[in-house]
C-alpha cells in the first residue's frame, strides 16, 4: 500500500509519552560483564523485574538495543487498571473462575506495586488515581457489561454497575473499577532505570543482544560485550529466536492512538468501550498541556489495510464525539496477544535451567508486566507465587487454546503465501513519502523515497522468519505480517522478533 503526504493523517508520528520525556543516556555494554541476573528489555517488565530484584539483593545489568522506554511500553496509553475490558467474563469462561480471581489479584497487586514505587522511589511521572470504566452504548452490551461488574464484584475486585458514567455522550452503563491508576509510562521507566543503576548494577543502552546461552552461568552475547549471570529474563514483547516458539503461540497485534490537545484538567477517570469499534478514552497533563488520548481501530498484523484511514477514524471521533479540535500526537504500537489469553512467565521452554521469560502481556502491559516481574522475583529469589501456575510460560492448555491456534497461525500461513507468491512489479513511480515492494534483479526490495526525494532500499525479506515486509505509509515503517517485526525505512529493527537489520540493496 502507497500514501501520499497529502493522505498522511493530523498529528506527529511520535507517541505523546516519548514526545515529552527527557532522552536517557546510558552507555552501550561492552567487556566482560557479571551479574546475578541479565534482564533483556527495558520495558514496564524488564525493568520492573530488574529494580525488584535488585531490592531483593541481586545485582542486574538491564540491556536494551534502543533507549529506555522507547519500546512497547512508551507507545502505551498510561491506564493503570486491573479493569481490561471484559475480561473476566472471558478468563472465566475458557479457564474457570479461580483463573480469573488470581488474574485479577495479580493485576490489582500491580496496581498498588507500582504506586508504592512511585512514593519510595520519589519518580515524578504524574501517577495519580481514578476510576476507570467499560462502558456500553447499546442494550446487548449493557447486558455483558452487568455480567462482568457482577463477576468482578464475586471475585473481589473494586467492581460495581452505574449508569453514571462521566463521558460528553450518552452511553447505557459501566461497569467501573474505583482505585485504578494513570501514569506518563516514559517517566516511570525512567525512574525505574536510575533506581536499577548503580551499586554493582547496570543500564546498557544501544546495545543488540545476538545469543543466549543457558549454562552455569548463563551468557548473554552482543556486539561487543558478553554478560555473565546466573539467570537471564527475556523481556522483549516477543522473545527473538525460536526457544518457547512464542512467535507461534502469541499473534501480534497492533493498536493506535491519538492525542488531541484541549483546554480543560484531566478527569479522574478513564474509558473503554465494550462495542466495537473499541475505543479508549483518558485524559492526561504531559509537557504543560492537557490531552485527551482517543485508541481504537485494533487489529491482527496481517489486516493491517489503510492505516492513515484508522488514524482518520480516531480523529473524527475525538472531534464529533469529545470536541477535541487539534490532534497533536498520532502512534501505533503491538502487543502479543496469547492464544488462551493468559500472559506467559516462566521459563523459556520446559527444558531450559536458568533462562526465563514475559511474554503475551494482551495489550495491559502496565498491570500484566509488572505482576509478571514480581513473579520472577518471588521465582529467582526461591519463594513461592501465588500467580505462577496461573501465567506459567510452560502450561498446557488445549481446550483454551487449540482452535485459536490453528486459527491464528493458518492466518500467518495465508500472509507467508502472500508475500512469497504474490506478483510484484519490476519498478514503481514513488513520491516523497511513498514506499512499495518490488523486484530488483529477481529479489523483493523495499524501496522508500524520502521527503528530500532520495531512495532508500533494503532487501524485503524479514530478517525473522523470511516473510515480506510491507509499507506502513502512515508510520513510515516497514511491517511484516506474520510475526510483527517492523523495520525503519533504511532498515534498522524498531520491534522484534527480528534482530537483524534489513540489508541495504541497491537502489533501483
Amino acid at each position: 500500500m502507497n500514501s501520499s503526504n497529502s493522505e498522511r493523517p493530523e498529528g506527529k508520528p511520535v507517541s505523546l509519552w516519548i514526545a515529552t520525556a527527557a532522552t536517557t543516556g546510558y552507555p552501550a555494554a561492552s567487556g566482560d560483564v557479571e551479574v546475578d541476573v541479565a534482564v533483556i528489555g527495558a520495558g514496564i517488565a524488564g525493568l520492573t523485574a530488574a529494580l525488584a530484584l535488585k531490592r531483593a539483593g541481586r545485582t542486574v545489568a538491564v540491556i536494551e538495543t534502543a533507549r529506555v522506554g522507547t519500546g512497547v511500553t512508551g507507545h502505551t496509553t498510561g491506564k493503570v487498571t486491573s479493569l481490561h475490558r471484559l475480561a473476566y467474563t472471558e478468563l472465566a469462561r475458557r479457564h474457570g473462575t479461580d483463573t480469573a480471581r488470581t488474574y485479577g489479584e495479580a493485576n490489582q497487586a500491580a496496581i498498588e506495586h507500582v504506586a508504592a514505587v512511585v512514593a519510595e522511589e520519589g519518580i515524578d511521572c504524574g501517577f495519580r488515581r481514578v476510576a476507570n470504566y467499560t462502558y456500553a452504548e447499546t442494550d446487548d452490551a449493557v447486558a455483558r457489561v452487568r455480567e462482568e461488574a457482577a463477576l468482578a464484584a464475586r471475585l473481589g475486585l473494586p467492581a460495581v454497575f452505574t449508569t453514571d458514567v462521566p463521558l460528553p455522550f450518552p452511553v447505557k452503563g459501566a461497569v467501573r473499577f474505583d482505585g485504578q491508576g494513570q501514569i506518563h509510562a516514559v517517566k516511570y521507566l525512567q525512574g525505574l532505570a536510575a533506581a536499577v543503576n548503580g551499586g554493582g548494577s547496570f543500564v546498557f543502552e544501544g546495545t543488540t543482544v545476538q545469543k543466549v546461552r543457558d549454562g552455569s552461568p548463563a551468557v548473554v552475547v552482543t556486539e561487543r560485550s558478553a554478560i555473565r549471570a546466573l539467570d537471564v529474563i527475556v523481556a522483549t514483547n516477543v522473545p527473538f529466536g525460536g526457544q518457547g516458539l512464542f512467535y507461534l503461540r502469541c499473534h501480534p497485534h497492533r493498536s493506535y492512538l491519538i492525542a488531541g490537545r484541549v483546554d480543560t484538567a484531566p478527569l479522574d477517570a478513564t474509558f473503554i468501550s465494550a462495542e466495537e469499534p473499541l475505543r479508549s478514552i483518558l485524559t492526561a497533563s504531559a509537557g504543560g498541556s492537557s490531552y485527551v488520548l482517543i485508541g481504537g481501530e485494533g487489529h491482527r498484523v496481517s489486516e493491517a489495510g489503510d492505516t492513515a484511514g484508522r488514524y482518520r477514524r480516531l480523529a473524527a471521533f475525538a472531534h464529533d464525539r469529545l470536541g477535541v479540535a487539534e490532534i497533536a500526537y498520532r502512534w501505533s504500537t503491538q502487543d502479543g496477544i496469547p492464544l488462551d489469553g493468559l500472559p506467559y512467565v516462566g521459563r523459556m521452554s520446559p527444558t531450559a535451567k536458568h533462562v526465563y521469560v514475559i511474554a503475551g502481556l494482551r495489550k495491559w502491559g502496565l498491570t500484566n508486566g509488572t505482576a509478571a516481574a514480581l513473579i520472577l522475583r518471588d521465582i529467582l529469589s526461591g519463594q513461592e507465587n501465588d500467580w505462577a501456575s496461573v501465567f506459567n510460560s510452560n502450561r498446557i492448555t488445549p481446550a483454551a487454546s487449540t482452535g485459536r491456534f490453528m486459527q491464528e497461525n493458518a492466518k500467518t500461513m495465508a500472509a507467508v503465501l502472500t508475500g512469497k507468491l504474490g506478483r510484484r512489479p519490476s519498478q514503481a513511480t514513488l513520491a516523497p513519502g511513498e514506499g512499495a515492494v518490488i523486484k530488483v534483479n529477481g529479489e523483493s526490495t523495499a524501496v522508500y523515497r524520502g521527503a528530500d526525494g532520495q531512495i532508500r532500499a533494503v532487501s524485503a525479506v524479514c530478517t525473522h522468519l523470511g516473510c515480506t515486509v510491507a509499507f506502513n505509509a502512515a508510520d513510515t515503517t516497514w511491517d511484516c505480517p506474520c510475526h510483527g517485526s517492523r523495520f525503519t525505512t533504511d532498515g534498522s529493527v524498531i520491534q522484534g522478533p527480528a534482530t537483524r537489520d534489513l540489508p541495504p540493496r541497491p537502489a533501483p
